[in-house]
């Protein structure tokens, strides 16, 4: 059974959270782009804690019965994209998220508020 967007998000924040991602911000995409419905964008302060974050969120993709669509960037840690389809998650090194600003790229997102 597939996953709600909505709800692949939650499971991807968490993931993050779980592993001490730092600086967590999701950005809606419905209204801006096709290429997918969220951006979840955070940092870790580590290759090893990058790494961490991302293998968790895979392993908790895959729990929830997501189809992982591809991962990049695991071998060097510094910016791993993970495609979940409607999910599209990219974990930086704390240096190369301050490099690419991504957040700065999709501005015109709106950015989703947890409670």
């Amino acid at each position: 059974m597939a996953v709600h967007s909505d709800e692949l998000l939650q499971i991807t924040v968490a993931a993050a959270e779980d592993k001490k991602a730092v600086n967590v911000v999701a950005l809606n995409l419905k209204e801006v782009s096709l290429v997918a419905d969220y951006f979840v964008i955070c940092s870790g302060n580590s290759d090893t804690q990058v790494q961490a974050i991302a293998t968790e969120i895979r392993k908790q993709a895959d729990k929830s019965g997501t189809r992982v669509r591809g991962i990049e960037g695991m071998d060097s840690a510094r910016w791993v994209l993970i495609d979940l389809g409607d999910v599209i998650v990219h974990v930086f090194h704390r240096e190369e998220r301050e490099y690419y600003n991504i957040e700065r790229l999709w501005s015109d997102a709106k950015v989703v508020e947890f409670a």
